[in-house]
């Protein structure tokens, strides 16, 4: 929600005087335009005075207008919800305001210059002098629904883009909070079973476990990660499960230059945790794994042994949860394949856009 800036005293002496100057401005152009000749002279000046003040006068009450009008219905009929009757009631209201103020002006000045007494006042005489006034605010008018049109578009385009920018972050964020119990949960069930095996391997398990969520709490508020991190951590990652399966697991990795290139977090644990669920590891058929790196993107591959009895996969993790936040990321999505003896795929590697 956008902050009101606090009322001020220096503001408000500063917009006035700019209000001034716009209309002293306005002034003099009418001046120029319709009595060049009289601003060669002394003479001259002092017989257009009058009109100057009167024309200031005008142009001062129906910019006034043009600004009050808007201010008073930006809140009550806003543009984006209410157009046609915003600019029913703008003109209504404005044309109205221009006529009795302009009407006004009009009469104090041709009293004060003594061309009628108040016991005979010329209302038909003094409406033809109107015209001219009436004319100017109509291009008020116009100037500042523009103008407040345009803002409220403007405003309502960016609330717009936040809400959108939020509602991705959220969306995010729900995908990123479903890895860490999902990873807790697995490593858990992996390290009872060891447990009751091995004492010693159960130990070493626990100590590089604790490594690897050092690394899963740190990036737990990022949206992407270096590469070379992610892959220092698949590395961590595949150690831990080789404290589990010894020779039935076998991976490794081709890798050139990691810099500058970048990943959604822990993408690479979830495939590599998917590989080991759903294949068998055995020292007859051992289960090998490859990371390579091909141009701009990363390639993973698992020999296909699967198992006997197919695994459900749980909702919204795995490959799903990898495919929606590329989504929310890039316009460039993960590519799964199959071939009769692989499972590979492929993660687009992604770099900062500079700002």
């Amino acid at each position: 929600m956008s902050k009101v800036r606090p009322y001020s005293s220096d503001s408000i002496f500063k917009s006035f005087w700019k209000f001034i100057l716009l209309n002293v401005g306005i002034a003099t152009f009418l001046i120029v335009v319709l009595c060049p000749q009289c601003l060669t002279s002394w003479e001259g000046l002092r017989a257009v005075f009058p009109d100057f003040v009167f024309s200031f006068l005008i142009s001062s009450c129906l910019s006034f207008g043009g600004y009050w009008t808007d201010t008073i219905l930006d809140s009550r009929l806003p543009w984006v919800k209410f157009p046609l009757a915003r600019l029913l009631v703008t003109a209504i209201v404005y044309i109205i305001y221009c006529l009795f103020f302009s009407y006004l002006i009009v009469l104090i000045v041709s009293y004060l210059k003594g061309q009628f007494e108040l016991s005979n006042i010329p209302w038909k005489a003094l409406l033809e002098f109107t015209k001219t006034p009436v004319i100017i605010g109509l291009c008020f008018m116009a100037f500042f629904t523009a103008r407040s049109w345009l803002y409220e578009w403007r405003n309502a385009a960016i609330e717009a883009e936040q809400l959108k920018s939020e509602n991705i972050a959220s969306q995010y964020q729900s995908l990123k909070d479903q890895l860490n119990p999902h990873f807790l949960f697995n490593s858990l069930n992996v390290l009872s079973n060891l447990v009751y095996e091995n004492a010693d391997k159960s130990a070493a398990f626990i100590q590089q476990l604790s490594k690897i969520y050092r690394y899963v709490l740190d990036v737990q508020q990022e949206e992407l990660v270096g590469l070379d991190q992610e892959i220092g951590f698949a590395e961590n990652y595949l150690n831990l499960q080789k404290i589990r399966f010894e020779g039935s697991l076998d991976y490794g990795m081709d890798l050139r230059d990691t810099k500058g290139f970048y990943l959604p977090p822990l993408s690479l644990q979830l495939l590599l945790e998917n590989a080991i669920k759903h294949n068998i590891a055995s020292l007859e058929k051992p289960l090998q794994i490859r990371i390579e790196q091909t141009g701009d993107a990363l390639v993973i591959r698992n020999v296909l042994q699967p198992k006997t009895t197919p695994m459900e996969a749980e909702g919204g993790i795995g490959l799903k949860n990898i495919e929606k936040r590329y989504a929310l990321l890039s316009d460039q999505a993960p590519k799964i394949s199959e071939t009769d003896h692989e499972f590979i795929v492929e993660l687009p590697l992604l770099k900062l856009s500079k700002p």
